[in-house]
């Protein structure tokens, strides 16, 4: 099971990497009038995104299990590096800043056709905010499960994934190297 679990994982990782890497081309695009590599199916990166949104919310769960509300993006990123947890704070930053100046100078559009780049503008913001958000939480589900069969105090007992003390015998948290693959 674990190994299914982990292609499932990788699977899902690449197809959000995929989406993300699509959605930054497409949005680049736009900056010269055009709707990037997918044309006039640029719309397949919304559902895109349910493809891998389903699988990182199913893979948060036990990563943020007993976890406070506060805490929940530090649980659901901890196997990620620094770098990684940057990317998707900077995209969900850029995202809003991106959808705020959308609002502002995007003409109406008549129903029907293909979407203009500056539909595809104020939508692939999102795009590279919800890809990055799933490819960070599933490759932290990777390595943290890793991670967390290690998390031990010095008596042995598993302890939860943001804890600094065990909650059975209060001593501190020693972390174990991971072990190899």
């Amino acid at each position: 099971m674990p190994k299914l679990h982990n292609t499932l994982l990788h699977f899902f990782m690449v197809l959000a990497g995929v989406g993300l890497l699509l959605s930054v081309v497409s949005h680049a695009a736009t900056f010269f009038g055009a709707t990037g590599p997918l044309g006039n199916s640029t719309w397949l990166l919304h559902i895109g995104i349910f493809l891998v949104w389903i699988p990182a919310f199913i893979v948060a769960q036990p990563l943020t299990l007993g976890v406070s509300r506060k805490d929940f993006w530090k649980a659901a990123l901890r196997g990620c590096p620094g770098w990684m947890k940057y990317m998707v704070y900077g995209f969900f930053g850029y995202a809003l800043l991106n959808f705020l100046s959308f609002v502002a100078k995007t003409p109406k559009q008549e129903a029907g056709g293909t979407m203009p780049p500056a539909v595809v503008g104020g939508f692939s913001g999102h795009w590279m905010a919800f890809y990055s958000t799933a490819l960070a939480i599933l490759y932290s589900a990777a390595r943290a499960d890793e991670r967390d069969r290690s998390r031990r105090c010095p008596n042995g007992h598993k302890v939860g994934p943001l804890a600094e003390y065990c909650e059975r015998c209060g001593h501190r948290v020693m972390e174990l190297p991971t072990p190899p693959k």
